[in-house]
């Protein structure tokens, strides 16, 4: 069975933000999006890696205990990692509006961003 991804709009007060998350094993590996990575103009988008969440996630939709907002599916689908490094990962994802080539870089200022295509480190 291929690994699934979703992303989900997180909304709380003050803010937004969207979770980008990834099947790895028993966990989901999260990254937090500063932008709508729906909308393709917004590449390359800010993220933040975050403690893995549960699997639960995966279809998941309400509020998050704790008052913490609420979470809303906006896409999912599955994925297949295709490099994996210190610095960066570069994955496939098939979903209905994300379908292709994405990547996750660290780069040289210490700042993280997920990317629709390979993006300089420097």
């Amino acid at each position: 069975m291929p690994d699934r991804f979703v992303i989900l709009h997180h909304r709380q007060d003050p803010g937004e933000h969207w979770d980008l998350m990834l099947e790895k094993g028993e966990v989901l590996w999260t990254w937090r999006l500063a932008r709508d990575p729906l909308d393709l103009q917004n590449y390359p988008i800010p993220a933040e890696r975050i403690d893995d969440h549960r699997k639960a996630y995966l279809t998941y939709e309400g509020p998050i205990s704790g008052g913490r907002g609420m979470v809303r599916r906006v896409e999912e689908g599955t994925y297949s990692c295709e490099a994996e490094g210190v610095d960066d990962l570069s994955f496939r994802l098939t979903g209905p509006s994300l379908n292709g080539r994405f990547q996750i870089t660290v780069l040289g200022d210490g700042s993280t961003v997920f990317a629709s295509a390979p993006v300089s480190s420097t």
